[in-house]
């Protein structure tokens, strides 16, 4: 459990307890440095410190001169306040209900689970942020409730269920409406989407029409009025003929689900736009659902279901902001009997609706409604500094602030800096069917630069893909460059496949290391003073197959070896301590061998070779700011379908080998390599 908490960046579920701020364990002492979710922020100049707490998932951040503790519950649970800092007892809230199941047959979109918040982007959709919450004057412990999105419906002669309630303190939002569905065998209300925190959308499949959306703002599946938190679902209009079926879109908490005409082949209607919110940091600790733009979007309606639409694709619920709510798709049926048919269920803690469904002979249900969450967020403490800078995630710790860039930005300083900089490039993905391990991204350091003053973009490099295209025998996939300042963290290689593309691909840019080879290849080319793949095995099949390790960043990765139970590993990434604790970056992913265990990642994020049943994948490179990924032993029964470990991110770490079955296997593939990194940092 600690290496998934250290691999999504969150801490201990339990109070700062040390001196130093920390909680002692390993997750806490990791956070101390990265993106500023750690006690060491009191090591800055400034005042502290407020409440004293537990409950939920626990991280800290700085926003501008504002140092901020977020308890995340993705389920009920208790906040226990044990002390009244010195900022008082003011709290802000994030409380999102679950989210509406959607009907099941002409199914309409399930309404979202109301939302309410103290905190709520500027300019984004939907109702203004309430007032923080005075929780008390003392210390007292506080119940919390996370709802439950509505059941997956099996019954064709209901609607959607609803979604059930979240509540902190005083605060209430209730459970989305259940999406309109089949009213049969007796024609009834079933059509009719039903009221809740969001109303749920409308079936196309009732006695009459127009049918319509489910009211908001009310308890779920009720008419008791509501503070505001939701908009209502979608409605059916009079029928234009036509020989389909159009369901509507369930409401979200920033727009109304949309509504469609009903007896017409068209697309569903969308769901009702998400709302963004940002409670628990800039990063959000990885919670909520990604958007078409910056911040993380809750409670989104889900959407409509479509019949024989031959002229569109079907719309539906999908990641919030104006291209639908954060609930997702929608089921689609051709005529006469084609598929798919079902929906997707909300996304769980989002308090999403689900997509409907037509009828059919596979899967049809009515797809269940998105868990809520609660967060619940104070100010710890305030610094007397302010940043010299804009761009990145922004930390300050050891006397220096750190800018930390793991998506593309821009980091604009008004007045000249002398900066260090530390510059990852994407790593590789490793190669598939008997393939190489990837390389890694190239590793770019300098101390005490002149920096005079300007905006300067980041461009933060992806790995590759292992699973982009094909066939697999025709295809390697790199990384990409990561670029500052005219600087460049070269991309990593990808590593060689059995078949055409037996050598390992040559590193790129600036460092970028040479991917591992397959079986009878050669090792990948370095780039400048990156680092060369490994060889693969000179006489395959005596008794295995042998890949290469990627390179990595400190060193060349290994050879295969056609004898039993030898890995290649990946070669091993840099150390660099920019962050103020020493993290290595730029590991290799590692080799395949088809009758032996697999190469192990080098530190620094390198993800892990596969390997056939009967042996030990290789495990993910350690030491970097993510772990590498560890290989995939192949299933009992299929022993060559083997995959590769990914390559961690943010560390430019490259992909393990996979696979030793046939073209194109997509349970055989490699690794993806990890992305890159920029962090910036300059005396406080």
């Amino acid at each position: 459990m600690g290496r998934v908490n250290r691999r999504i960046g969150k801490s201990s579920e339990t109070a700062n307890t040390t001196p130093d701020g920390t909680g002692g364990g390993v997750i806490d002492s990791f956070l101390q440095t990265y993106f500023n979710r750690s006690g060491n922020v009191y090591n800055a100049p400034g005042t502290g410190q407020g409440l004293t707490a537990t409950g939920g998932v626990i991280s800290d951040y700085t926003s501008g001169s504002d140092v901020y503790r977020a308890h995340v519950f993705t389920s009920s649970g208790t906040f226990d306040v044990t002390k009244i800092g010195n900022f008082g007892s003011d709290v802000d809230f994030l409380v999102v209900g679950g989210g509406g199941g959607a009907g099941r047959s002409y199914g309409g979109g399930g309404g979202a689970g109301g939302f309410r918040s103290s905190v709520v982007a500027p300019g984004g959709p939907g109702t203004s942020a309430e007032s923080a919450l005075t929780i008390s004057s003392s210390p007292g412990s506080y119940t919390v409730t996370v709802g439950a999105g509505g059941a997956l419906l099996e019954a064709r002669d209901a609607p959607g269920n609803n979604g059930s309630a979240s509540i902190f303190s005083t605060v209430t939002s209730e459970g989305g409406g259940g999406g309109g569905g089949l009213p049969t065998p007796v024609p009834g209300d079933a059509s009719v989407g039903q009221n809740g925190g969001s109303g749920g959308g409308a079936s196309d499949k009732g006695p009459t029409r127009p049918n319509a959306g489910g009211t908001a703002n009310r308890d779920a599946g009720g008419t008791t009025p509501k503070p505001v938190q939701g908009y209502p679902g979608g409605a059916v209009n009079g029928s234009s003929g036509g020989g389909g079926y159009a369901s509507a879109g369930g409401g979200g908490a920033g727009g109304v689900g949309e509504s469609v005409t009903g007896g017409t082949p068209a697309a569903g209607g969308d769901g009702g736009l998400a709302k963004v919110c940002n409670i628990a940091g800039p990063a959000n600790d990885g919670i909520g659902y990604p958007g078409p733009s910056a911040g993380r979007w809750f409670a989104g309606g889900g959407g409509g279901a479509t019949y024989n639409n031959t002229s569109a694709q079907p719309k539906g619920g999908g990641s919030g902001g104006p291209y639908g709510g954060a609930g997702n798709g929608a089921g689609y049926r051709p005529s006469p009997d084609g598929g798919p048919y079902a929906g997707s269920p909300g996304a769980v803690n989002s308090g999403s609706g689900g997509g409907g469904s037509m009828p059919g002979p596979h899967t049809n249900e009515g797809y269940a409604g998105g868990s809520g969450i609660v967060v619940v967020r104070y100010k710890i403490a305030q610094l007397d500094g302010t940043a010299k800078a804009t761009g990145g995630s922004i930390s300050f710790a050891g006397g220096k602030t750190i800018h930390t860039f793991t998506s593309s930005g821009t980091f604009h300083n008004p007045t000249a800096l002398t900066i260090d900089y530390l510059i990852v490039g994407g790593g590789g993905a490793g190669g598939s069917n008997n393939g190489g391990g990837g390389g890694a991204g190239g590793v770019v350091a300098a101390t005490s630069q002149a920096l005079p003053a300007a905006p300067r973009a980041v461009v933060i490099g992806g790995g590759g893909n292992a699973t982009s295209g094909g066939p697999e025998t025709l295809t390697r996939h790199p990384g990409t460059d990561t670029t500052f300042n005219s600087l460049t963290g070269g991309a990593g290689a990808g590593g060689g496949t059995l078949g055409p593309l037996r050598n390992g691909g040559d590193g790129a840019g600036t460092n970028g290391s040479g991917g591992g080879a397959a079986p009878q290849g050669s090792g990948g080319a370095k780039a400048n003073s990156g680092n060369t793949g490994g060889d693969g095995a000179p006489n395959p099949g005596a008794p295995g197959y042998g890949s290469g390790g990627g390179g990595g960043a400190g060193g060349s990765g290994a050879d295969g070896s056609a004898s039993a139970q030898t890995a290649a590993a990946g070669g091993n990434g840099t150390p660099n301590s920019i962050l103020g604790t020493t993290y290595v970056w730029g590991g290799g992913g590692g080799g395949v061998n088809g009758a032996g265990n697999g190469g192990a990642g080098g530190t620094g994020g390198g993800g892990g070779g596969g390997c056939e049943n009967a042996y030990t994948a290789g495990a993910g490179g350690t030491g970097g700011l993510f772990d590498g990924e560890d290989g995939v032993k192949a299933p009992s029964g299929d022993p060559g379908n083997n995959k590769g470990g990914h390559g961690g991110n943010s560390t430019g770490g490259g992909g393990g080998g996979g696979g030793t079955v046939g073209n194109g296997d997509t349970g055989a593939r490699g690794g993806n390599g990890g992305s890159g990194i920029v962090i910036i940092a300059y005396p406080t």
